[in-house]
């Protein structure tokens, strides 16, 4: 039997999950604070999008009857030492979300609890899509280091992690679901 129950597991993540979403807002507010609105908007919707997951994590714990926790909030970090620096973070951050997902799943499956197990299938895959975007821009913002308005420019063509809604995901908490 595992040392900790998944919905006390569960419960951690959302805590990471809001986390990673606050660290992505100061992420964007250092963009802002550099002028460089794209940057700053891929960052705030990246913090939505972490904060969402969150929300799907609590509506999870209401749907199957579990004890929500929410955790407090601790300052993150808004002044980074250049510009490639908030999307190196932000690369490192997803990966170790990534651990954790896998974490939760490898726990429910040896849990036996089938139903977590395919709640958080969505979630593996949609690490997958977030690390390999995270890279993505990092590649793109070194290379453009010296002039970070050519990754301005990237965003504004390419539109990165702009996808439309996934109608796989699970319902959030808060959203009628």
């Amino acid at each position: 039997m595992p040392e900790k129950s998944f919905a006390d597991a569960l419960n951690e993540q959302i805590a990471n999950e809001f986390a990673a979403s606050q660290q992505y807002v100061g992420c964007a507010v250092y963009y802002d604070t550099e002028t460089l609105p794209r940057l700053a908007a891929f960052f705030y919707r990246q913090a939505m999008e972490e904060r969402e997951h969150a929300m799907m994590m609590v509506q999870y714990l209401l749907d199957v009857g579990e004890e929500v926790h929410i955790p407090d909030i601790k300052s993150q970090q808004t002044s980074f030492a250049d510009g490639v620096a908030p999307v190196k973070a932000a690369l490192e951050q997803e990966k170790r979300v990534g651990e954790e997902i896998y974490a939760l799943f490898e726990l429910a499956r040896e849990a036996k609890d089938y139903r977590a197990e395919q709640f958080m299938q969505w979630f593996v895959k949609e690490q997958v899509e977030e690390v390999a975007l995270m890279g993505d821009l990092l590649n793109v913002v070194e290379r453009a280091q010296d002039n970070l308005l050519l990754a301005e420019d990237y965003i504004a063509r390419e539109n990165p992690g702009e996808g439309g809604g996934d109608p796989t995901a699970p319902p959030a908490a808060g959203m009628g679901g």
